[in-house]
């Protein structure tokens, strides 16, 4: 990163609520399989890395041996004299073009702005800062400088604020165990002859590395072949057991696949941090060596280097547990532009939607919803989610803490809750929420972070999916709302492949290919490497 004053920058976090689909990469065919670097330890300030053999751990910059072991663990510890300091940061736009940045920067300066450049992680570009402001800055502030930065020429309406943190100072990170003490300042390695590091109490394929990340703390980073990348996801995104089994390499066959690709597209996604992708469900779930299993290792060898592709093109290959009976099209769901391969497909044998898919029918014509509460009849993932088919009700008190809760305002007693407009999938396009105080509406996916249930531990979860039908529950007596009542169906965002119709796809005898291909319309599988 670059910064007028020769700060390490380092980016807290902004949370964002539109979910928008990243671009395809299209990266060209190639001979050789990739490394990936999985952020598995992203945040610390001290991280245990070792080896249930010998290893040998180096300053990533000067190649120097700094440590040798057996069977052990160091602790790899950050110490930092620097200056820590938060701060509010108008992000203004993002330039590719040097003299646009330069001339920006000029202008800026010539009104005593204090400004900050910031790579763009995927782009050959810059996004444009201005500020600086205390991070407790009050509204009122930040809209005053906000206006005076636009009245000067220097940023537009869509201008936002984020929050950053810098530090200025050396840092250092100590290598140590009970007897030896290493130190240096720049990014350790290590390896071992066996192929396996352990970091953060994990074993892991390839190798390892611990550097600083945008947040000015620890990153631990494991370094490995592609494939061996995927034998760690494969389990943990569509376990065999109880998923089927040998009975279902297949649907282990294609989750391979789509991890492959999901990675291949996503490389220096977070580059910022050091990393390519995060082992949770922010990109794929990785457990490492220890993860691995016998059957998801096998499908993943058995479609060494395979990606799915859209004319040349590496898919985004996004998935779900389970669709309720029918996968929704990419831009009924998300903000983003209507991608072809990404259609809406039944979960069920084509042609025989409509008898195999009630709900489908059911949601469509807007009937009755007491006929969502059964029915396998031949769905492919009906055997293996109880997801599938789900019921939830709340009280009174509970649905008005939920509705207050998403629209950060008391809304009194919930009057109604009106479905007004379905996408062609059947779920819930737009919703609204007739209160006492005022009448509240949602759309898409976000829907599910408006309509939350009280789980297990009492606190509020995102709702199912949005394929569902809501009823209000009436005290026989008085006649009043006591509640709501949902009747709903799947688990997730319900875009592109069903892992658990995957499943039951497989084991009724589809191939990998035979899933994919109709997960994601109109794609092609190629050797990737």
């Amino acid at each position: 990163m670059k910064f007028q004053k020769s700060l390490r920058v380092m980016l807290v976090f902004v949370l964002c609520f539109s979910f928008i689909l990243p671009q395809v990469s299209g990266a060209e065919l190639t001979s050789t399989e990739p490394n990936v670097r999985i952020g598995v330890v992203p945040d610390a300030k001290s991280i245990k890395i070792g080896s249930n053999s010998a290893f040998t751990i180096s300053d990533k910059a000067t190649g120097e041996e700094l440590f040798t072991g057996l069977k052990s663990e160091v602790d790899v510890t950050l110490i930092s004299t620097a200056d820590i300091k938060t701060n509010n940061w108008l992000q203004t736009a993002y330039s590719g073009s040097q003299v646009y940045i330069d001339n920006w920067l000029a202008l800026a300066d010539l009104h005593g702005f204090t400004t900050y450049l910031e790579p763009h992680p995927t782009l050959n570009g810059y996004r444009l800062l201005i500020g600086g402001l205390p991070s407790d800055a009050t509204t009122e502030e930040k809209n005053n400088f906000r206006q005076d930065v636009i009245s000067k020429g220097l940023a537009n309406s869509d201008s936002f604020w984020r929050l950053i943190t810098t530090t200025e100072g050396e840092t250092i990170l100590k290598i140590s165990n009970n007897t030896t003490e290493v130190y240096t300042s720049n990014p350790v390695t290590i390896v071992s002859p066996n192929g396996l590091v352990k970091m953060g109490g994990k074993q892991y394929r390839g190798s390892g590395e611990v550097g600083f990340n945008s947040g000015g703390t620890l990153a631990g980073i494991n370094i490995v072949a592609l494939d061996d990348y995927v034998q760690g996801v494969v389990p943990h995104e569509l376990p065999p057991v109880p998923f089927g089994g040998i009975a279902a390499v297949e649907a282990q066959k294609a989750q391979a696949v789509a991890a492959r690709t999901y990675a291949l597209n996503n490389l220096g996604k977070h580059n910022t941090n050091g990393y390519d992708l995060l082992p949770t469900t922010a990109d794929q779930v990785y457990g490492g060596y220890d993860a691995e299993h016998p059957i998801s290792t096998q499908a993943v060898r058995e479609t060494a280097g395979i990606v799915a592709t859209y004319e040349g093109k590496l898919i985004t290959t996004v998935y779900h547990s389970t669709s309720g009976g029918y996968t929704a099209n990419n831009e009924d769901i998300w903000n983003s532009p209507a991608v072809p391969y990404l259609r809406g497909v039944p979960d069920a044998e084509r042609g025989k939607a409509a008898a195999n898919v009630p709900s489908l029918t059911v949601f469509k014509n807007h009937s009755n919803p007491t006929s969502l509460r059964a029915a396998k009849e031949g769905d492919f993932e009906a055997d293996w989610s109880r997801y599938h088919r789900w019921t939830y009700e709340w009280s009174a008190e509970e649905i008005s803490e939920v509705i207050s809760t998403r629209f950060n305002t008391d809304v009194g007693k919930v009057l109604e809750i009106n479905v007004l407009e379905r996408s062609d999938s059947g779920r819930v396009f737009e919703i609204e929420f007739v209160t006492e105080n005022g009448t509240f509406s949602e759309k898409k996916d976000r829907i599910r972070w408006a309509l939350q249930y009280i789980n297990a531990s009492g606190n509020q979860s995102p709702l199912w999916s949005t394929l569902f039908f809501i009823e209000p529950v009436i005290e026989r007596k008085s006649k009043e709302v006591t509640g709501f009542k949902v009747y709903g169906g799947g688990w997730g965002h319900g875009i592109g492949m069903s892992q658990t119709g995957a499943v039951g796809m497989a084991v009724k005898g589809a191939t990998y290919e035979e899933i994919l291909k109709h997960y994601y319309q109109g794609i092609d599988l190629e050797l990737y490497y």
